[in-house]
């Protein structure tokens, strides 16, 4: 008797092979037989023109925090994700002495525009350590496979406290307590190590984020950690101060794999040959034979906001007084001309890296509750101001103001050109992931970056087969990042599964759901064609709604490949 027998599916196997008509049957979490299947089963499945794939492995997302509250992970199971790496740029939340706890959460709610209440009332602490964090996990169950990163700015935080965001050179002592750190948090099973240098990862009240601030004779020092142990991958938000030379250096230093993720590798019309000269140099380093990759983005980076929470725009200097004004005062900043003059001269010189580089075309009027501005949904603020003879910079603050600043825009920045776009997707040192699942909940969800990629790039553009469209979302990333044993459907191997209809399957919109810990509101995007997913041969989600499980069936992965 086996636990699930998906019948007639179009079986992809995850490594670029054409599909095979066949059943797969599932017994203790494995498969164990692809075929003819006889026999029967406790589930049953008449798969007859769908697709059975392994499940999406997204290897760049923020649900450190979430998964204290939310075993389900949600929403990635829901849009196809079996496995997840969390702790990415460092930021997460272990480890954490028990008296830096709040510190911790108020930069985690900015630099991955959180819910601040949500988290302070959320986040359960059972533990102070990494390993006691990842004891916790495994007492939660998540839903999907969990793997952790040792973050910078966590361990920057948990030695030197809130001088972390501070002071930029550590002591001899503290460098050497992080090391310690690190070394522990690999020792209990972490993927490998996760940094920061972006200008846009700013923390609580304008300081920064303390990864950002730190040298990069830090950097090696801690990175030097995981060639010492000659295991774990390194993921670095590079910004422009860790190049491509730089990234390089420390991976043919340590001899372990390097991960770039930056907004200048996405296509940006305002300067479009940037992108791809991160690629070549990483195609250049991977020549030499060191291992260097860019975690590539195939979605638009749009985000929702509104002027109480700038997100988007607190990277450019005139917005500092924002980070750290009440609410109650930002009204009068925004109407001041010093304020509006500064941003036009912010944007006439913009700084490399950031999110908006001045285009207002790229800024559209999202939902309104006041009927004057609802007929501007959808309209960019360049064509608003054309037509009222405006500045674009006055109508976006007179906008929002207009609606008390709940008004919401929607920015979208980066990645907004297919044929800009594809050729980054088809690059040899590309690695197809960043969601960014669990953070910027209020401003954007893209957590369903396999379904829109299955949809968008392979049945809509045709840049893509249905075969390698798949092995890019699946073994590809499971083996960039050296997790075992995930991305594939192979007898013996643990049943991580999405069933879905080829013809239909995408995402929708982001839709607002107010479902966080103290009535907190995040984005979120549901699935189409999605007809089942299974982690390690239980069904987590059947397509509409979570099975209910008290102990998830997702294992926490410490053990990683070399």
């Amino acid at each position: 008797m086996h636990d699930l027998i998906i019948r007639n599916a179009q079986v992809y196997d995850g490594t670029g092979l054409p599909a095979v008509l066949a059943d797969v049957a599932v017994a203790q979490g494995r498969i164990v037989q692809i075929g003819e299947v006889t026999g029967s089963a406790l589930e049953t499945i008449d798969a007859q023109g769908l697709a059975l794939m392994p499940g999406i492995v997204d290897l760049h997302t923020h649900y450190d925090a979430q998964v204290t509250w939310d075993r389900t992970l949600s929403p990635s199971p829901a849009l196809g994700v079996t496995t997840a790496v969390i702790g990415n740029c460092g930021f997460g939340i272990a480890p954490c002495p028990a008296p830096l706890r709040e510190t911790m959460l108020k930069n985690l709610s900015v630099v991955e525009g959180m819910d601040l209440q949500s988290l302070l009332t959320g986040v359960n602490w059972e533990f102070e350590s990494f390993g006691q964090y990842m004891d916790q996990l495994r007492r939660i169950g998540p839903y999907v496979n969990t793997a952790v990163f040792a973050g910078h700015s966590v361990i920057r935080t948990a030695v030197m406290g809130e001088a972390g965001s501070t002071q930029a050179e550590a002591t001899p002592a503290q460098l050497q307590a992080m090391q310690t750190l690190v070394r522990d948090a690999m020792d209990h099973g972490a993927i490998g190590f996760a940094s920061s240098f972006s200008p846009n990862h700013s923390g609580y009240g304008g300081t920064p984020m303390p990864s950002t601030i730190a040298s990069e004779e830090e950097l090696r020092a801690l990175t030097g950690v995981l060639g010492d142990l000659q295991k774990g991958v390194f993921m670095m938000a590079t910004g422009t101060r860790a190049s491509p030379d730089v990234m390089e250096s420390i991976v043919q230093d340590t001899g372990r794999p390097g991960y770039i993720s930056t907004v200048l590798t996405m296509y940006n019309e305002g300067n479009p040959d940037l992108g791809p000269t991160y690629y070549e140099r990483c195609a250049e380093a991977l020549a030499r034979g060191h291992e260097l990759y860019i975690l590539t983005s195939c979605q638009p980076l749009s985000f929702d906001f509104t002027l109480k929470d700038p997100y988007v725009l607190l990277s450019h200097a005139a917005f500092d007084p924002v980070k750290s004004a009440n609410v109650d005062a930002l009204p009068a900043l925004y109407r001041s001309s010093a304020f509006r003059d500064a941003f036009r001269e912010n944007l006439r010189h913009p700084k490399a890296g950031i999110l908006f580089l001045g285009n207002w075309r790229h800024i559209e009027v999202g939902p309104s509750s006041r009927p004057e501005n609802q007929a501007l949904e959808g309209q960019s603020m360049q064509a608003i101001a054309d037509q009222r003879g405006l500045d674009p910079v006055d109508v976006f603050f007179d906008l929002a103001l207009s609606e008390d600043l709940d008004l919401h825009f929607v920015g979208k920045f980066f990645n907004n050109n297919d044929e800009g776009v594809a050729p980054s997707l088809k690059h040899p040192a590309s690695v197809i992931t960043l969601s960014d699942a669990g953070a910027h909940l209020t401003y954007m969800c893209d957590a369903g970056f396999g379904l829109y990629f299955l949809s968008h790039w392979v049945r809509e553009t045709g840049h893509f087969t249905l075969s390698e469209g798949i092995r890019r979302l699946t073994s590809e990333p499971a083996d960039r990042f050296r997790i075992p044993d995930r991305g594939r459907l192979k007898i013996g191997l643990p049943a991580d599964l999405l069933l879905f209809d080829p013809e239909t399957v995408g995402i929708s919109k982001p839709l607002p759901r107010p479902d966080l810990p103290g009535g907190g509101t995040r984005m979120v995007r549901t699935a189409c064609g999605v007809h089942g997913v299974w982690v390690n041969g239980v069904k987590v989600h059947d397509g509409q709604n979570y099975i209910d499980h008290p102990h998830g069936p997702g294992h926490v992965l410490d053990h990683f490949n070399a």
